[in-house]
């Protein structure tokens, strides 16, 4: 409405009259609300809620990707560019041994490095965000941290999980699709705990690292076990009560009196919960979707179980407004299960898993196994580590076989989930395995029947169709 007032009233009209059509006026001419009911046009595709993303399970890349040409390979590539939204979970670290890079004490096993090029070779397979709390976040300090940010954000990929602080190591990556706004938060169980980041003060820094999800084990013990743990607690430490009374806090577990037998229980930490899961409401705010990954290792009762803390958290998760949760670190395949109509994977297992080819290691991971320190070579020390676990990670057909998720969003609600069962080459010389193609025949079955299998815990109904595994949540 463009007419003027004092076209439709007298200058002398009283000044109630003239506040009460303006008001009037505005009401009429104001536009309708967004998202208002009975608002006429719908032209945005983004506010459809139709979104397919393509989840992975762990990315430790050091060799490149697009020299290859596989068939299997070109097709699971094609799988993850065509879904709106792909990805990962970035555990390597992008650095080229620079001054700054300086390997810690501790590490996450293998101390991950990558040439940085080789974070666009994950953007031409097509993600589009990784997450970065992980056990091997902080391997090279804060110097490798910074280096892999710059690679990341070089490459195009959106990131979450690690920072320079503790907010913004827990701050939600965001990535605009044409299908939606994508939220992602990356937050990690499994570290050292010289990685967790610290908060920031007025008048301190924050400390540089990864976004935890801490969790606290409880072990149940005989009454009468619990009094000679706390005899013993009493003559180790001068500080400590040699009275049991109902709890013993010993090293890393709290223990408590069962009443007979013996059992464990684990929770989460209610402060590291309790931040997340605001992250998670708050990004609900700001994105129409929302992601949740969690690097753990933890498991419960069996490898293939998630750990008592976890599987509580995750379903705290979707009840704050986490449209998936996925996780990776135990490097095999573990059961999805569905909350709420959401989908939990509990473990992805392995996408890209070439951690034997990193091109060097420094002398605290030669010195464990007595080999010389300068004549031992990297070649020379995946051999010997091998050969000392009793053959490892190369040794076991399960770290070899994975899956890639394709989540279908209708409407805003998972509408199917699809799951293209994938090797990394099993068998094969260092040089080849740990690269992912789509597995076929028997493999391929035998990968869907596990997952399956460890769904149905869950209540988990997972059909094969032409090769792929198939939820159906409509």
């Amino acid at each position: 409405m463009t007419r003027r007032l004092s076209a439709v009233l007298p200058a002398s009209a009283p000044v109630g009259v003239l506040a009460g059509a303006l008001l009037l006026c505005c009401a009429v001419s104001a536009p309708a609300q967004q998202g208002g009911e009975g608002y006429p046009q719908r032209p945005h595709a983004d506010a459809r809620g139709d979104l397919t993303v393509a989840l992975t399970g762990d990315a430790i890349i050091t060799r490149e990707l697009r020299v290859y040409g596989e068939p299997g390979f070109r097709r699971l590539r094609r799988i993850i560019r065509e879904a709106d939204l792909g990805f990962t979970n970035l555990e390597v670290l992008f650095h080229d041994y620079g001054p700054e890079m300086i390997p810690q004490e501790e590490s996450g096993g293998t101390y991950m490095r990558a040439d940085p090029e080789l974070a666009r070779e994950l953007a031409w397979m097509g993600f589009d965000v990784v997450s970065r709390a992980n056990n091997h976040t902080m391997d090279f300090g804060p110097g490798g941290m910074r280096s892999t940010t710059r690679a990341v954000e070089e490459a195009g990929l959106a990131h979450a999980g690690a920072g320079e602080n503790l907010a913004e190591a827990c701050e939600p990556a965001y990535v605009e699709t044409a299908a939606g706004r994508v939220a992602l938060i990356s937050v990690a169980s499994t570290f050292d705990d010289f990685m967790r980041a610290g908060a920031q003060r007025m008048d301190m820094r924050g400390r540089p690292g990864l976004c935890p999800l801490r969790y606290e084990r409880t072990y149940r013990v005989p009454r009468e076990d619990l009094e000679e743990l706390a005899r013993i607690r009493g003559g180790l430490f001068d500080w400590a009560d040699g009275e049991a009374g109902d709890t013993v806090h010993f090293f890393d577990g709290r223990f408590v009196a069962s009443g007979g037998g013996y059992g464990r229980s684990s929770r989460v930490h209610p402060g590291d919960a309790a931040r997340v899961l605001a992250r998670i409401r708050d990004a609900g705010r700001q994105a129409k979707f929302v992601l949740v990954n969690s690097h753990t290792h933890e498991g419960g009762e069996g490898e293939y179980a998630p750990a008592e803390f976890f599987r509580d958290f995750a379903r705290r998760a979707v009840e704050a407004g986490a449209d998936a949760v996925v996780v990776e670190g135990p490097h095999v395949l573990r059961g999805v299960e569905i909350h709420r109509g959401r989908p939990i994977f509990h473990s992805l297992g392995n996408f890209l898993f070439q951690n034997e080819t990193v091109l060097r290691q420094p002398t605290d991971n030669y010195r464990p196994y007595g080999l010389p320190p300068y004549t031992a070579l990297p070649g020379h020390f995946q051999d010997t580590r091998i050969d000392e676990s009793g053959g490892g990670f190369p040794a076991d057909a399960e770290y070899w076989e994975s899956a890639v998720a394709e989540v279908v969003f209708s409407g805003g609600e998972p509408a199917e989930i699809r799951l293209h069962p994938v090797t990394l080459g099993y068998g094969l010389h260092r040089s080849v395995r740990g690269r992912p193609v789509l597995a076929e025949g028997d493999l391929a079955r035998r990968i869907l029947a596990d997952l399956e299998e460890r769904s149905a815990p869950f209540g988990t109904d997972l059909a094969v169709e032409d090769g792929v595994g198939v939820i159906d949540l409509r």
